[in-house]
């Protein structure tokens, strides 16, 4: 008998009338002083008058004879060693088997994320596929210029033209290291001392860019999305002439002589010279968003929403190669010796493209949109701008990951354009609340920021020797901004 409470032999055991089990007199006793019901059984009420006493006698028992000697002891230790061991080896083999479902569950799991990731790669190329299907289908549409033989995409430029490329790299970048600064170049102090020499209103409405002769930079063009173009004279502050394209332009770029390229909402590239347009040419589905010109002045590369980025030969006034992003492009840049193309995506990248082949060379992560990059002349350099930023990033070619940012500059206010002068030194800033100019001593290796000026401008352009800026604000008012003579 043992006690229902206790679990062991009472010492006086008693009885329940009422459920038959038996207990120690004193422990039940006080239970029913407590709580007044049976234990285990809150609805049965118990009464001292219940239990019923029971007589059992009191013969002690014998210890076992196993436990009566020591060899009875060890060999009594020995089983329960014999006991633990065997509950060890279970316990390792219970392991060892969870060990094997886990090793299966990973390598279900590492098999899954396999499956996803080629899964999202075929979605990725079948969206690239649709995306070249889609440019095809609109250079089909009637491109100009005896473009349609283009509609095969091409890697890699013409063999004559990547001999130019190679050419003017060598070229450029030899000389780049033994050029000094122009001896007739604006000094730091003349930056500072900058002030509104004119501001002239133009007949462009919603002006989006402007673009500077690179001969001597005595002429500007500035386009607007009401299709007009305006050619403004810089020393005389007046309006030369103006041209009538008849399509919204997103960009324009001059070249050499009075050759000004265009790119249209609609998707064209339009090139006038002396005035009369020479050469259109439909190489995107989407609206055209960024313009550049090779340093040695023969190749034109522009860049679309529809993730394209076309390259022409301006003296064949076709398109001779074609290259392919994973975002819809921005704006574009050729570095100062030409083997490189920047360009800026909607996903917030800065991507560099070999200008031979068309191939990606390297990325920078800007977080946002890019609105505007360019390069500086020391040839390493790249800044560049998201949409809504109040800061310029500097990245550095020559390094990767977090370390190719060179340095952060913080405006204060939203920055819309930039513009590098030749002497890599001045780095110039436009936005809706005004210009400014960031200033780089190369002998401290140092940043300041030389001019602020509240002329608000959607674009900005450096004049000759650097003395001036020009500017244009979406109303089509035309600011010069330098050192009063």
């Amino acid at each position: 008998m043992l006690c229902a409470i206790s679990g062991e032999a009472p010492e006086v055991p008693v009885v329940s009338k009422k459920t038959g089990t038996v207990y120690e007199k004193r422990l039940i006793e006080k239970y029913i002083e407590e709580h007044g019901t049976e234990p285990g059984t809150d609805a049965v009420e118990l009464d001292v008058e219940d239990l019923l006493p029971l007589k059992a006698g009191r013969v002690v028992r014998p210890r076992p004879p196993t436990l009566t000697s020591i060899p009875a002891l060890l060999a009594t230790f020995q089983n329960e060693w014999d006991a633990l061991a065997l509950e060890t080896y279970t316990l390792q083999e219970q392991l060892s088997q969870t060990r094997m479902e886990l090793a299966t569950a990973l390598y279900q799991h590492d098999a899954a994320i396999r499956v996803i990731a080629r899964l999202t790669k075929e979605r990725d190329d079948a969206r690239e596929s649709l995306s070249r299907v889609t440019v095809a289908a609109g250079n089909g549409a009637g491109a100009a210029g005896g473009d349609d033989s283009m509609a095969v995409d091409g890697e890699e430029l013409p063999e004559a033209l990547a001999e130019q490329v190679d050419e003017t790299h060598k070229k450029l970048s030899k000389s780049r290291k033994k050029r000094a600064t122009p001896a007739d170049w604006a000094s730091n102090d003349d930056v500072a001392a900058f002030t509104q020499i004119a501001s002239d209103d133009l007949p462009v409405n919603r002006a989006t860019s402007l673009t500077i002769e690179a001969d001597d930079r005595q002429y500007a063009a500035i386009a607007g999305l009401d299709g007009n173009v305006g050619i403004y004279a810089v020393a005389a502050h007046t309006l030369e002439r103006t041209l009538a394209v008849g399509e919204p332009l997103t960009t324009a770029l001059w070249t050499a002589g009075t050759r000004i390229v265009l790119g249209t909402a609609k998707g064209a590239v339009k090139i006038y010279e002396a005035g009369a347009e020479v050469a259109s040419l439909s190489s995107h589905a989407g609206a055209v968003t960024g313009l550049a010109v090779h340093p040695s002045g023969r190749i034109l590369a522009s860049v679309g929403a529809d993730k394209t980025i076309a390259f022409y030969d301006l003296d064949e006034a076709t398109r001779v190669s074609r290259a392919h992003s994973s975002a819809s492009l921005t704006t574009c840049a050729f570095h100062p010796d030409g083997h490189l193309l920047a360009a800026g995506t909607s996903a917030g990248d800065v991507q560099v493209y070999m200008t031979k082949t068309g191939e990606l060379a390297t990325s920078f992560a800007l977080g946002a949109p890019v609105q505007a990059l360019v390069f500086s002349e020391n040839g390493y350099w790249i800044a560049a701008t998201a949409k809504g930023q109040t800061t310029v990033t500097i990245f550095d070619l020559r390094k990767e990951g977090d370390a190719a940012t060179a340095k952060v500059l913080d405006t204060g206010s939203a920055v819309a354009a930039l513009a590098w002068d030749y002497s890599g030194q001045f780095l110039a800033t436009a936005g809706p609340a005004g210009l400014t100019v960031q200033h780089y001593a190369k002998g401290p290796k140092t940043w300041s920021q030389t001019l602020s000026s509240a002329t608000p401008a959607v674009a900005v352009q450096w004049g000759a020797q650097a003395k001036q800026l020009l500017s244009v604000n979406a109303d089509g008012v035309v600011s010069v901004t330098g050192v009063k003579e």
